[in-house]
């Protein structure tokens, strides 16, 4: 496998930590707020069952890769990372540290809850 490029990161992506809002009536409701911004490269898996058999119930898996920093490695699985053209969302599944320590990937599906 190559070693990724910061020129491959073409995506702004936003990550988005889950929280409690105001619901307007005096309670309280889980919101996702924004809690920073960068970019990122989209690494489609090919192949697999599990992956075919994931995109016949229209949730699409696929690897989001972003340098690292003390915000990235901050973020758990139950954060969300959204595009920012897009508006489209991801559930994070599983965080992998690249071995040169430049670079997370983040193991995500679009299309499901979280």
């Amino acid at each position: 496998m190559r070693k990724p490029t910061a020129g491959e990161l073409l995506y702004n992506v936003a990550f988005d930590k889950k929280g409690a809002a105001s619901d307007g009536a005096g309670g309280t409701t889980t919101a996702f707020t924004e809690q920073f911004s960068c970019r990122a490269a989209y690494v489609h898996l090919r192949g697999g069952e599990s992956v075919q058999a994931a995109r016949l119930q229209g949730q699409h898996p696929q690897v989001i890769r972003v340098r690292s920093s003390s915000h990235t490695r901050g973020v758990t699985t139950d954060w969300r990372i959204r595009d920012k053209r897009t508006g489209d969302v991801f559930n994070i599944r599983d965080i992998t540290p690249g071995l040169d320590r430049q670079f997370i990937d983040f193991l995500c599906q679009k299309g499901v809850a979280p």
